[in-house]
């Protein structure tokens, strides 16, 4: 079973996430915003002693600035989807040359993942859904009844398309796929306050636009 907190960081209020594995200990964070005081003393007092994971929902500056201190500071292994790897290694590709208040060290990916990959966190499964739309490399993890959704769904909305690499075509299918999956999960989205994932089949118009079983 994994324990998830969560802390809202930078100027874009990321939601970064921290799984920890109660076994083994072994710890993912997802989305490190920023690198900050407030993420230091985050950690401290979740009593981190095996972080093994960056897991990055896609490439944009607001998710990806703090992964190189985490690396540095921790050994950890970033992971990222193959088409949003470059923005590891690219302040324009990630958008950070064009915002102010975010600062990004280059670094690179450990791990490239694909549809269908699975992560291991002590006993638990992660598994990682495609979902371009937001960025050609957005991606989903699900694990354990949750659902991380990055920028690809939000409570009752959906990721903005009109930055580079976007799609609302692409969006639209990758929408259609999450509205697919069966059962009940809990969604942490990028920004903003959790969900599930019933709640947004019956409210969420962008989900319910792409129901085929309405259609």
């Amino acid at each position: 079973m994994l324990d998830i907190k969560k802390i809202a960081l930078g100027a874009y209020s990321t939601n970064t996430y921290l799984l920890t594995d109660h076994e083994s200990g072994e710890a993912a964070v997802i989305d490190p915003a920023v690198w900050d005081k407030a993420l230091e003393e985050f950690l401290k007092e979740a009593g981190v002693t095996g972080l093994k994971y960056v897991l990055l929902t896609h490439g944009h500056f607001d998710h990806i600035c703090g992964a190189y201190t985490l690396r540095k500071n921790y050994g950890v292994r970033v992971l990222i989807h193959s088409e949003d790897a470059v923005c590891l290694e690219n302040k324009d590709a990630s958008l950070t040359s064009a915002v102010k208040g975010y600062e990004q060290t280059e670094t690179r990916a450990d791990e490239i993942l694909c549809d269908g990959d699975v992560i291991s966190l002590g006993k638990n499964e992660i598994r990682v859904m495609h979902t371009p739309g937001h960025t050609r490399g957005s991606i989903i993890f699900i694990t354990d009844g949750c659902i991380f959704s990055g920028d690809t769904l939000f409570r009752c909305s959906m990721g903005r398309t009109d930055l580079p690499g976007g799609s609302t075509k692409a969006i639209f299918r990758s929408l259609r796929e999450i509205g697919l999956i069966q059962g009940e999960y809990r969604i942490f989205p990028g920004h903003g306050e959790e969900t599930s994932l019933s709640y947004e089949k019956r409210n969420n118009r962008y989900l319910r636009a792409n129901d085929t079983s309405h259609n």
